[in-house]
């Protein structure tokens, strides 16, 4: 006789979620499965708000499923573990970023690359194995295979190390795997908001010389000043692009919004990389001659494999890199998606899931 699915899943959790593509969140009950032989259990401490959970309540990528509780920037505190767990026990500080399960047997997952197998489960508004969906960090528990956990360093604040589960590890991975990672090297970001600001951080300390490209002279003294970049180039000012031509090693694009790739290109010196991360709602123009002049690469990157994401974590308690943070109660979260809108956050928001998360009846 099939089970119900409070039955296969029988332990009570609570969250927010979006029952429609409103996007507008509201208090949900729900259950999680029981603790596997391979499973940690955990107790929510933080949860960060990505863009794409803005995306995704609204439905604007057509592939969410109702209810959806978001959220796949997640630290907290392992509550309970299976008998076959090896890596933590009850008490540790983890973490769980995009995804919680892939199928551990093709290419990609052979070589740590998890997050580029064609069977990868996200952490949330996805079927897993059993065929639930997946509920994501606006919660107050989760149960995940431990292979798709991470160890947080005792040394990181855990609600600025949060979104270092999905923003940190987005930046880190491209700027090691097309080797902008080399000290003097010098390396653009485009873009200084969630992403961007962690892409100079995380350049800086491994010894480049960092370019903050944007279109608003606003940011030069945050882009300086506070994030210690190198320079800064007003992507608007012909002259100021004009006179950098041919300077940078590479590029790494976090900006989602539609915008120019030739100026960017022209930056560049030969053999230059230019690597996107945003993801815009139209396809890009592309003129192939600036290619081929200078032999330039563009490419992708989308957030990182289990190991890389566990040595981005380490890398960051290494040289005390932490998100810029507001920290928010869960019942401010609809508020803040309305801000996250408009881009007014500097530069992530993180919900205190431990202390503002309440049962709802």
């Amino acid at each position: 006789m099939a089970r119900l699915p409070e039955e296969v899943h029988s332990n009570k959790a609570f969250g927010w979620a979006a029952k429609d593509s409103s996007g507008v969140l509201s208090p949900f009950n729900f259950f999680t499965r029981e603790t596997g032989e391979k499973d940690v259990t955990f107790k929510m401490l933080y949860c960060g708000i990505c863009h794409s959970d803005l995306h995704m309540v609204k439905n604007e990528w057509g592939n969410s499923i109702y209810p959806l509780v978001p959220g796949h920037e997640i630290v907290g505190e392992v509550t309970e573990i299976g008998c076959k767990v090896q890596k933590f026990k009850v008490g540790d500080r983890v973490g769980v970023g995009c995804m919680v399960g892939s199928c551990h047997s093709c290419d990609n997952c052979i070589n740590n690359l998890e997050n580029y197998c064609p069977k990868m489960i996200f952490t949330y508004g996805t079927k897993y194995y059993d065929g639930a969906v997946t509920h994501g960090g606006y919660s107050n528990t989760m149960v995940v295979d431990e292979h798709f956990v991470v160890s947080i360093p005792e040394n990181l604040p855990l609600d600025a190390t949060a979104p270092l589960l999905c923003a940190g590890i987005t930046v880190y991975s491209p700027l090691r795997f097309y080797g902008l990672d080399k000290p003097g090297l010098r390396v653009g970001v485009v873009g200084l908001g969630g992403l961007g600001h962690l892409a100079v951080k995380f350049a800086k300390a491994m010894g480049t010389n960092v370019t903050v490209i944007s279109t608003s002279p606003s940011k030069q003294k945050e882009a300086l000043e506070n994030l210690s970049a190198d320079s800064f180039l007003v992507s608007r000012d012909q002259d100021q692009l004009q006179a950098a031509i041919g300077t940078l090693d590479g590029i790494i694009d976090t900006v989602s919004a539609q915008h120019p790739l030739l100026p960017l290109l022209g930056l560049l010196k030969s053999h230059g990389k230019l690597v996107i991360l945003g993801i815009p709602g139209k396809p890009f123009e592309l003129q192939v001659f600036p290619l081929i002049q200078g032999r330039k690469l563009i490419g992708g990157s989308m957030i990182g494999g289990m190991k890389e994401t566990q040595e981005m974590i380490n890398f960051a308690a290494e040289h005390n890199i932490k998100t810029d943070i507001e920290v928010i109660a869960m019942d401010y979260v609809n508020t803040a998606m309305d801000r996250l809108l408009k881009g007014d956050v500097k530069y992530r928001f993180v919900i205190d899931i431990g202390n503002t998360l309440m049962p709802s009846s």
